[in-house]
């Protein structure tokens, strides 16, 4: 059956905001195609003067679950297409509207990196954040090497990305990752409000403090994807890493064996 991208990523506008919301329930798994459709409509956000904020949201009760792997993945067909990915991630970084993520239940894996990638996450109590990449036998990706210390600091991304806990909205409120922490079902309207204040403001000036606040991250993401790729590249080869991936399918506890 053939994907209507155009009806994955919708666009709304609200003023000087704009709302982008990926549309792939229920759990709004990202592909090559996909990511590209996102970037592709920021990008052309981000060249419209009229568009001063981004809220970036999803539908449904899942923010993003990452990647979809499947219990058959192939380590050579995965590993090639984390690579065309990673190339249009980066665009994501290099968008120079501020943009406020609107994070409702799971921001998992590669979500969590796409969540990252925002200036602000604004979530609820019901959210869960987790950085799962262990428990799959594999590195972690999407630039969150760079991104999720740079949010919750060196000690508490590294507690993250070893146990690959899921943290509930006030918890990742408490390290910093949240950045609002409102009622469940008010996510958005809370993202929205924090968008339109920051378009209220002087758009030269806002960008350009922007641009001052992030001056070299996307390098660093950049540079950051290289790594990760390699890395992960070499963890799609063994057996923890299909192990990871098959007891993920299965709901089930993973038994690693550091083959």
């Amino acid at each position: 059956m053939a994907r209507h991208l155009e009806k994955e990523v919708l666009i709304e506008r609200r003023g000087a905001v704009a709302l982008v919301e990926i549309n792939r329930p229920p759990v709004n798994f990202f592909d090559l195609a996909l990511i590209e459709t996102l970037l592709q409509r920021m990008q052309a956000l981000d060249a419209d003067p009229e568009c001063r904020a981004i809220v970036l949201a999803a539908s449904g009760k899942v923010f993003c679950a990452g990647a979809d792997f499947g219990s058959g993945v192939d380590p050579d067909q995965a590993l090639e297409v984390a690579t065309k990915l990673y190339s249009r991630a980066i665009g994501l970084f290099e968008i120079g509207t501020p943009v406020v993520a609107s994070v409702q239940g799971g921001a998992i894996g590669g979500g969590l990196g796409l969540a990252l990638a925002a200036d602000f996450r604004v979530a609820s109590e019901a959210a869960r954040f987790s950085a799962n990449f262990a428990v799959l036998g594999m590195h972690c990706g999407f630039g969150i090497s760079t991104t999720l210390p740079r949010v919750v600091g060196a000690n508490a991304a590294a507690r993250m990305l070893y146990t690959g806990d899921r943290l509930s909205g006030a918890e990742a409120f408490e390290l910093g990752l949240a950045d609002s922490l409102v009622a469940a079902g008010e996510e958005r309207q809370a993202a929205l409000d924090l968008a339109t204040k920051i378009a209220a403001g002087a758009p030269r000036a806002v960008q350009d403090m922007r641009r001052t606040l992030r001056r070299g991250l996307a390098d660093d993401v950049r540079a950051t994807l290289a790594h990760e790729l390699a890395l992960q590249g070499d963890h799609m080869k063994t057996a923890d890493f299909l192990e990871g991936v098959r007891a993920a399918s299965e709901r089930r506890t993973p038994h690693f064996t550091g083959k």
